[in-house]
């Protein structure tokens, strides 16, 4: 699969109101628990007023309800739910974090029909989707999207506040004051390599631009318009003696692997890995377990590892559409993935769900489950905006060149 999806790390700035600075640490099993992704940039960007709901309790009343209890509770809200019969959603592919079973687990359990569209669409694509097929029954009533494509739908009025059940178990700088995003499941770069091609394992990225790999080294997606990708060049960076600030060492490694012959331009997809094209890979180690077990049956031996000098992590961010064709379908999703089934759902597909340290404080975390992510140490770092934004100008300005 490749990712189109756009997503960026951020870190909490003290300009933004009721967001508190700092890096959350991760130690041991910890890590995942603990991996709490700033969206602090984006709720400065949040400020719109949240609409009072309708007094009536009907179906309409879902269209502007900012919470389950505005229109009479969780019952009243899958009658209406089922009442409009399905959910439209975008850019969802069935083997990114689970999303498959994500969605077939709420389609048995309500009784909907979800309709997905354009699963191998970019963060963009869900925006531009929103605002030409409005008015439409087949408009995306719920989309999946990096920070920085979030931040633009508030400022251009798309979503529609909405605070889940569960609001309190999202950490306070992972969702907008107003409800109007809030951030859902992440994961950190890493690589993966099958293991059954090469006589000497690669340890560190550096030790990709050994002769051994050549023609292996892939990207999921171009970094110019794949937060995967982007993400990875960051990673390259802090690899390399780059910083937050300085992208460039990971723009010069790339340069150097493509100049040496190692990287390729070939998508890291199951496919691609599949058939030998792509050897190694950089990209979120949620997919990278996933290809671990789906090669696993194929004899291919998929290996995954974090570089030590090189982490990076980053979340996804959900929001609902205000011109949602589906208004109650869409608020129920929500209830969905951040009820205990949703978020276990994300870690049955190994990416770690925002609610994870509220879940394993209250017992509802499917422990085998948490046992299979990968255990990272350390720190992971997150980049401010304007370390994001001049890395995001360095990368779109060089990468053609590449």
């Amino acid at each position: 699969m490749t990712d189109n999806k756009e997503l960026q790390m951020r870190k909490p700035t003290s300009a933004c109101k009721g967001v508190k600075p700092g890096r959350r640490g991760l130690r041991g099993i910890a890590v995942m628990a603990a991996l709490c992704i700033s969206g602090a940039a984006l709720a400065a960007c949040s400020s719109q007023s949240t609409p009072s709901s309708k007094s009536s309790h009907g179906a309409a009343c879902w269209a502007t309800a900012t919470s389950v209890s505005a229109c009479g509770g969780m019952a009243a809200l899958v009658k209406a739910a089922k009442a409009e019969g399905h959910l439209n959603v975008i850019a969802l592919p069935p083997d990114w974090a689970n999303y498959g079973n994500i969605i077939s687990t709420f389609e048995k359990k309500y009784g909907l029909k979800v309709h997905s569209a354009n699963p191998t669409g970019s963060s963009g694509e869900e925006l531009a989707a929103i605002k030409s097929q409005q008015g439409s029954s087949q408009a995306p009533d719920v989309v999946d999207v990096g920070p920085s494509f979030a931040a633009q739908g508030v400022a251009e009025g798309l979503f529609a506040p909405y605070k889940v059940a569960t609001w309190n178990s999202i950490p306070a700088d992972q969702k907008a004051a107003s409800g109007a995003w809030f951030e859902d499941y992440g994961g950190y770069i890493a690589v993966g390599y099958n293991a059954t091609l090469f006589k000497k394992a690669p340890t560190s990225l550096s030790s990709l631009l050994s002769p051994e790999f050549k023609g292996s080294v892939c990207l999921n997606g171009t970094p110019e318009s794949s937060q995967a990708a982007f993400s990875a060049v960051y990673a390259a960076a802090l690899g390399n003696g780059g910083s937050l600030n300085n992208i460039e060492p990971g723009i010069q490694y790339f340069k150097k692997l493509a100049s040496v012959g190692n990287f390729i331009p070939t998508g890291a997809t199951p496919a691609s890995i599949a058939s030998g094209q792509c050897r190694v890979s950089l990209d979120w180690t949620y997919l990278q377990v996933k290809y671990e077990q789906g090669l696993a049956a194929k004899g291919i031996k998929w290996k995954v590892f974090v570089p030590s000098n090189a982490k990076y992590a980053g979340y996804y961010v959900q929001a609902i559409s205000k011109y949602a064709p589906d208004p109650a379908a869409a608020r129920l999703w929500e209830e969905f993935l951040y009820s205990p089934t949703g978020q276990n759902l994300w870690l049955a597909g190994f990416a770690t769900p925002v609610e994870l340290p509220a879940m394993i404080a209250n017992g509802t975390v499917n422990r085998s489950l948490l046992s299979a992510i990968p255990k990272v140490s350390g720190v992971p770092s997150f980049p401010t905006p304007s370390e994001l934004s001049k890395a995001q100008q360095a990368v779109i300005a060089q990468w053609p060149s590449i």
